[in-house]
């Protein structure tokens, strides 16, 4: 190629091409970096929301009737307490009337 000839519209398309491609990939790949942070964030967020509303609503349950709450679905059917089962897995272990349940949150 000489000074005075210009270069053709195809071969200048065809040097962005990689660059182009390459700056598409990294865009990509953070985006997706990012949604998957934030993701994971929620997840946790969600998990220590739902271990508030239980130890609130066993609490709720020995306040007003004397005694703590003997399932999960009796806090459900009583307090109001909803989660996603889909995602969340409950283990409630009831000992007795007068001795706070323990309970165990399992993600799925």
């Amino acid at each position: 190629m000489n000074r005075f000839s210009k270069p053709r519209l195809k071969d200048k398309i065809k040097s962005l091409i990689p660059g182009s491609a390459l700056a598409f990939l990294l865009v990509l790949g953070l985006f997706l970096y990012g949604t998957s942070a934030l993701s994971e964030s929620r997840m946790l967020n969600e998990r220590q929301l739902l271990e508030d509303a239980l130890l609130r609503d066993i609490s709720h349950c020995y306040a007003v009737e004397g005694s703590y709450p003997p399932s999960l679905s009796y806090l459900q059917e009583h307090y109001g307490l909803t989660y996603d089962r889909n995602h969340f897995l409950v283990n409630y272990e009831y000992i007795g009337a007068n001795i706070m349940p323990t309970f165990y949150i399992l993600e799925r």
